[in-house]
């Protein structure tokens, strides 16, 4: 592999300062984690933008959330064909073997995932709809849902819209794995969907009382 290249400078000096004062005045915890293993009490699906700091956002340390993070935060459906299916298989892990009791979906204010499926369904992202497009297979996930957002004339209120029914599609599509309706049946798990605006630094959580988003 001769195409690897050494970390860019900045990257390397972030290291060591963390290796010098974050790790160094928490080596204890730090080995505690190697021993003991991951105990997660919950799983967080997140999308992969850069500005949702997850742990941030719940004040979380190491070893408290079992983070996965993909475009727009989608899960498919359950479809065990024999494929490779990363996301799927992140689900199965948290739930089947680290046996965590929530699993949350964190959807985001200004997702250029959500805007693309939003492009595609308008007509005005060629290059998306072509087979080879990762990101539009992708999010193929969630166009059926853009019907429900259509008629929003407002560009910025249509796409959180469409950003919300993401959350709603995976969590539906998360009751379609089998190991995941049994336990929440059986009381030993529960889903939760969240929104949050980037700018505004607030967390809205989905309801199913009235099956809206409130602000937490």
């Amino acid at each position: 592999m001769d195409q690897a290249k050494p970390l860019p400078g900045y990257l390397v000096q972030r290291y060591h300062g963390w290796k010098a004062t974050g790790y160094q005045e928490n080596q204890s915890w730090y080995k505690q984690l190697a021993r003991g293993g991951q105990h997660p009490r919950a799983m967080v699906i997140s999308c992969c933008d850069s500005r949702v700091h997850v742990s941030a956002l719940f004040g979380a340390d190491q070893g408290e959330l079992f983070i996965h993070r993909n475009i727009a935060s989608l899960v498919p459906p359950y479809e065990p064909d024999g494929d490779p299916h990363g996301t799927s298989a992140a689900v199965e892990y948290a739930v089947t073997m680290l046996n965590v009791a929530h699993v949350i979906v964190l959807g985001h204010s200004g997702c250029g995932g959500i805007q693309g499926c939003i492009d595609m369904c308008q007509g005005n992202a060629p290059d998306l709809e072509e087979k080879s497009s990762f990101i539009g297979r992708w999010m193929d996930i969630l166009k059926p849902s853009y019907p429900l957002v259509a008629a929003e004339n407002d560009p910025e209120i249509q796409a959180q819209a469409l950003e919300k029914q993401s959350v709603l599609v995976s969590l539906r599509n998360l009751m379609t794995f089998p190991f995941i309706n049994s336990r929440v049946d059986g009381g030993l798990l529960t889903l939760h969907g969240l929104w949050t605006d980037i700018g505004e630094g607030s967390l809205e959580v989905f309801h199913s009382k009235d099956q809206a988003f409130h602000a937490i």
